[in-house]
């Protein structure tokens, strides 16, 4: 019996279907995949994560050799739990031209689009092959990337460029900001709140270092990258959480913030962690530890996702431009994959159908329209492949 053809938008309804919030497994989906390509004769390579609940996958279509295009994206969505939909999240609702679910425009549309194409690849002549790369846990810091490119470089074909497709409304990225991402733990000493000297108040010691960190931010911003295509021009600095102290009574002994850098590429975020160790060195620690020699300031990196930085005439470029039709390029502030297959040589863009400004909010969707594009966008992708270059 002949596999089912899907049209992109029952391909989208799907994916979507399946909950794939990065605290889940998005294991069942990878395995709908798998079984969907095996249908048409397509194999596929898992790249488990660590425990193994999760994976990524890689396939080919057309030629087994060097060169060709990657079509990456993320399988992971991020949670829907306290948001105000008025559907069900993973259920596609069609309504006034748009598809609603969750991980619509972010970024399940062009893995889908793409999908329902395969059986028009396979009946191409392709000079050179086209790969699905598809990651988990994207949306938690972008971990489940490094594996699989890790994976092909080593033991495949090296490919000729990667089209990322977060949702860029079909706009050539060629640029984006990094995430590093840190714990800062204070430990001070106790005392009773009415003998403050002869305790270090943890709480009050990391306020110190959020305002030092904030006067960094300041100074970033009071210097921005002349000409930048970033929306804000400089690398920002930010603190998002912050947990300490036991009693209003007690000077606190700990203090735990969690803080972060959105890089330009090309400015190094350590830099900006060696100033922190640096001013706590010198204004801080030595009087804490004339209190108490236990007494310290740690600061621990936890996530690094690097910068995509512009490759001018890139082999990922010079192709996005000629499946756009511009020779335009953007800049954007969030993260993506981009940056870690450019760190292993690989020549990434970003380039995919709906808008940035629906992803993670509720009754996300994308367009008709969008969809539409991505789809002539494939088409042209598998018209270049019949092409001796890629």
């Amino acid at each position: 019996m002949a596999p089912k053809k899907l049209t992109p938008v029952e391909m989208i309804r799907a994916l979507v279907g399946f909950d794939t919030t990065s605290v889940k497994s998005n294991l069942p989906l990878i395995d709908f995949v798998r079984d969907y390509l095996a249908d048409y004769g397509v194999d596929s390579r898992y790249v488990l994560s660590e425990d193994g609940t999760k994976a990524n996958l890689w396939a080919t279509v057309g030629p087994d050799g060097p060169g060709g295009v990657v079509i990456s994206g993320h399988t992971d969505v991020v949670p829907v739990d306290g948001q105000p939909w008025d559907s069900d999240p993973f259920e596609i609702v069609e309504k006034d031209d748009r598809l609603y679910g969750r991980g619509t425009a972010d970024m399940k549309s062009y893995i889908a689009i793409a999908l329902s194409l395969v059986p028009e690849m396979l009946s191409r002549p392709l000079q050179r092959p086209i790969h699905f790369a598809l990651t988990h846990d994207e949306e938690v810091g972008c971990v489940g990337a490094p594996r699989l490119i890790k994976d092909v470089v080593e033991n495949l074909p090296r490919p000729g460029a990667v089209i990322i497709g977060e949702p860029t409304e079909m706009q050539v990225v060629d640029a984006h900001k990094g995430i590093n991402s840190f714990v800062t733990t204070v430990t001070g000493h106790e005392a009773h709140s009415s003998l403050t000297h002869h305790g270090v108040n943890a709480v009050m010691t990391a306020g110190r270092l959020i305002a030092f960190l904030g006067d960094l931010a300041a100074e970033k911003a009071a210097n921005p990258e002349p000409g930048s295509r970033f929306d804000p021009p400089y690398s920002t600095i930010h603190v998002g959480t912050v947990e300490g102290g036991t009693a209003l009574n007690i000077v606190s002994r700990l203090c735990e913030f969690k803080w972060e850098i959105r890089a330009l590429p090309g400015d190094d975020p350590a830099e900006t962690v060696a100033r922190l160790n640096e001013f706590c060195e010198r204004e801080l620690v030595p009087a804490m530890r004339k209190i108490a020699p236990e007494t310290g300031i740690e600061t621990v990196s936890k996530l690094t996702v690097p910068a995509l930085g512009p490759e001018p005439g890139s082999p990922a470029e010079q192709l996005a431009f000629a499946l756009t039709g511009t020779n335009a390029t953007h800049a954007v502030s969030y993260a993506t994959e981009g940056g870690q297959f450019q760190e292993a040589g690989l020549p990434a863009v970003v380039c995919g159908p709906g808008s940035i400004e629906q992803a993670h909010k509720p009754n996300e969707f994308i367009t008709l329209e969008q969809v539409a594009a991505g789809e002539d966008f494939a088409r042209r992708l598998i018209a270049r492949c019949q092409e001796s270059a890629v």
